[in-house]
């Protein structure tokens, strides 16, 4: 079996280390896999796909690739706009949204970019000053806009592999931040969902027939969890701290089992 992992250049060197794990796990179950910097053109049976371009993503289906995650995955997860809009359809309970062209809530308010990740692109407004500001950077309706949910900076990921929960972080971001991004300064702990919870993002990842993602929920101060955003792809860094089996191993045991069935 033989498979290439994608990235663009820049996301290659930040994940150095799991595509080492990827690498060597691959190689012990058999799998002969090759790090491409650059959309491929020779005929494999799969490709593990760690960008964020959908349209790419669609190119190389249409050119006959099997694709961990498909192009429609990556459409949903990468435009924050269309999750908000999925998750009100499966009965997902979010943080109200809106198009920052359409409508804005009262003040605070947070406006994000529709295509960020990583806790990049999202700005928390507390006057019409700062929200002016960041209208005048981008494009309204390239944003959405959301009430400020206060939450002490704590977020929920998990990480799903199909319909399977591999594991769930409860994240908890730095002091003079509203963000719980671990990349951004935060910590991690290990999070066991409840009966209900579970059975929401089993519901989210059944919807568009996920392979590997990340989905993030906000802890409001009062009430239930919120879906925040999908991630895709997702980076398995609090994972590899809070558990103590290889993120990657698991990934291309699935990728395996996927492609054998």
């Amino acid at each position: 079996m033989k498979g290439f992992v994608y990235y663009n250049a820049e996301e290659a060197k930040r994940n150095y280390a799991f595509i080492d794990d990827l690498m060597k796990k691959s190689n012990e179950l058999g799998i002969a896999l090759e790090l491409v910097l650059e959309p491929p053109t020779k005929s494999v049976d799969f490709i593990l796909f760690r960008d964020r371009d959908p349209e790419l993503a669609l190119q190389l289906e249409q050119a006959g690739y099997r694709l961990f995650n498909r192009a429609s995955v990556q459409e949903i997860a990468n435009d924050k706009l269309r999750t908000f809009e999925l998750a009100r359809t499966l009965g997902i309970p979010t943080v109200p949204t809106f198009r920052a062209d359409q409508r804005l809530p009262e003040l605070p308010l947070v406006l994000k970019t529709r295509g960020g990740h990583g806790g990049s692109e999202v700005f928390l407004c507390e006057t019409k000053q700062q929200v002016d500001d960041v209208l005048i950077c981008f494009e309204a309706n390239e944003l959405i806009a959301q009430p400020f949910i206060q939450s002490n900076a704590t977020d929920v990921r998990v990480f799903m592999l199909g319909e399977k929960i591999i594991g769930a972080v409860k994240r908890t971001g730095s002091q003079d931040s509203f963000k719980s991004n671990y990349t951004l300064g935060g910590t991690v702990e290990k999070y066991s969902l409840s009966d209900s919870e579970t059975k929401q993002v089993k519901t989210i990842s059944r919807a568009i027939s996920s392979d590997y993602i990340g989905i993030d929920f906000i802890l409001p101060t009062t009430g239930g969890w919120l879906l925040n955003e999908i991630e895709d792809p997702v980076g398995a860094r609090s994972l590899y701290v809070t558990y103590d089996f290889s993120v990657a191993e698991k990934l291309m045991e699935y990728v395996k089992e996927q492609l054998e069935a």
